[in-house]
């Protein structure tokens, strides 16, 4: 039977509940266990796939095509098992499948209520999340919020109650609370940790494991008096402090015991951890050869709207022995001042994104990245962008441009499949009264390679990567495009959509439409980035050693 791990978090969000529990995953996947994690998101919204990235940060998209929290993603980086839809659910979903249960009856007339209706579907939801990874040794669950929230209320109540029914030895809750610094008084204060903990108590949930973050290590002192008033023994009451990458925090946790103290929390005792990849990755990550700059031009400047991107780069740096300093440029700053910034970088990439703000800047970006042989990675956005580029100022079609930002373009060589091609008896990819929830080519997908490119020189015959978007290059411009020399090196089973691009006559300048950053991890990287990331490196030698 799965036993259960839930981790909470007090005082204030963002403390990292999500790198702690894909770290406890990481260690005790090390000692051999099977493990999954959960993700509960107190939000109304179904998902966040339409919420902005300014609020939300990125959108996490998963094999099967689900839209998810960014916290998704620490897991897959952390743990070998891929995420998929039933690892994270939100309030909205929760609610949306209570209602529909209640307009089919399905409830036999009773009052439908919070208690025990929509704490049970949690639970439902839960032990589905475990069921669909294969019913692992141990399923970690993280309840998103902060406890004391109204929002998580019926959350945390859910697990109180499904712990009860699991019996002894089958749970284990982990609490991370903050502890901060206060300059003027000279000291680390305990207080709120101590509130938070009363918080929990006061619904029924006695913390096994606290977790203390602050900006530096916590003496013996104030885990003795956490420990005292917080009512939970001194060695379950673990330091958290500030680390230069998140690649550290497998190993502080297990100095500290945390695996060993969940094992015989569960009853359960497996073999030693071995976190000696971790290690390698952190030894890498202190002992880069050289460093390679890197512009990326984009529009949304939450370090949380391009997470797996830049956690992409990371990795890629780790596997060429590079440290990656990535410089976010604002691409409407390109359109104000020029493209005079971009002289110093290494390389160039245009991520993904939406909407017309800042494309003209980030096409300057290109169009800059082509004519001086810079190397350029553009994912999703960044690869229709550089069509449009290319079809400006090689191919000579004035005002090119796509139906997203521009529906009168005179040369819509981006836009809808249904905007140029007669899909009588398919399904549309979007109409005009649909939602916007939904409506994209979203998930993993195969697709054949063409032999004699650097696509296949860096993928082989086969590239299988995620995707998220609605607009495609249109099929009408395409051999005009190749005949101009654009290079279409991977094109989708049946309906022939353009998945990547690239210029031959350039060292690497690649578009790809689907996301390569959601596969890429710290211990097996990524081989797109690698490349992209050695090409950088050659472009220094050649312009920027010193």
């Amino acid at each position: 039977m799965t036993k259960f791990v839930f981790v909470t978090g007090g005082v204030v969000s963002s403390l990292g509940k999500g790198i702690a529990a894909a770290s406890l995953a990481a260690i005790l996947e090390s000692r051999g266990l099977s493990v999954t994690i959960i993700k509960m998101d107190p939000y109304i919204n179904v998902d966040p796939g339409t919420m902005s990235p300014f609020q939300h940060g990125e959108v996490f998209v998963t094999e099967d095509g689900a839209e998810t929290d960014l916290d998704l993603g620490h897991y897959e980086r952390f743990i070998t098992p891929k995420m998929h839809k039933a690892n994270n659910f939100t309030t909205g979903q929760i609610y949306q499948n209570v209602l529909r249960k209640e307009r089919r009856g399905e409830y036999l007339g009773k009052t439908v209520q919070v208690i025990p209706h929509i704490t049970n579907e949690i639970q439902n939801f839960i032990i589905r999340g475990a069921h669909a990874a294969g019913d692992p040794d141990i399923a970690i669950v993280e309840i998103g919020g902060t406890v004391g929230d109204i929002e998580s209320l019926p959350f945390l109540e859910a697990v109180r109650q499904m712990s009860l029914r699991l019996g002894a030895n089958n749970s284990c809750f982990i609490h991370l609370t903050l502890v901060p610094y206060i300059p003027s008084a000279g000291e680390l204060k305990t207080k709120p940790t101590q509130h938070s903990v009363g918080e929990l108590r006061k619904i029924g949930i006695l913390p096994n494991v606290l977790l203390c973050r602050a900006d530096r290590k916590i003496p013996e002192d104030e885990k003795s008096k956490i420990s005292l008033f917080a009512n939970v023994p001194i060695n379950a009451v673990i330091s958290v402090w500030d680390v230069d990458t998140i690649y550290k925090v497998p190993m502080m946790l297990h100095k500290q015991g945390l695996d060993a103290i969940v094992c015989k929390t569960l009853d359960i005792n497996p073999k030693p951890a071995d976190l000696s990849a971790w290690e390698e990755v952190v030894e890498k990550l202190e002992n880069p050869k050289d460093v390679v700059k890197v512009a990326m031009i984009g529009k949304y400047d939450l370090a949380d709207s391009y997470k797996s991107l830049n956690e992409a780069l990371i990795h890629a740096g780790i596997h060429t022995g590079h440290k990656v300093k990535t410089t976010f440029i604002e691409a409407e700053e390109l359109e104000k001042n020029g493209t005079d910034c971009l002289k110093e970088m290494d390389a160039i990439l245009v991520p993904g994104g939406f909407g017309k703000r800042g494309t003209e800047g980030k096409i300057l970006a290109i169009q800059y990245a082509r004519e001086n042989n810079v190397p350029y990675l553009g994912i999703c956005l960044g690869m229709q962008l550089s069509v449009i580029e290319f079809a400006r100022h090689v191919c000579g079609l004035g005002g090119a441009n796509s139906t997203e930002f521009q529906p009168d373009t005179p040369h819509p060589v981006v836009a809808l499949i249904t905007e140029w091609q007669d899909r009588t008896g398919k399904k549309e990819v979007r109409t005009e009264d649909s939602d916007l929830g939904g409506t994209m080519r979203l998930g993993k997908q195969e697709v054949p390679v063409k032999a004699g490119t650097k696509a296949h020189d860096i993928y082989g015959d086969v590239v299988a990567e995620r995707h998220r978007h609605r607009y495609e290059v249109n099929n009408s411009y395409c051999d005009q495009f190749e005949k101009n020399g654009l290079v279409i090196a991977a094109r989708t089973q049946g309906e022939n959509l353009p998945e990547i691009v690239e210029l031959p006559q350039n060292d690497f300048f690649v578009g790809v439409q689907f996301h390569p950053e959601f596969t890429s991890s710290p211990r097996f990287g990524h081989k797109l980035f690698n490349a992209f990331i050695r090409s950088a490196a050659k472009y220094r030698d050649e312009h920027h050693k010193e």
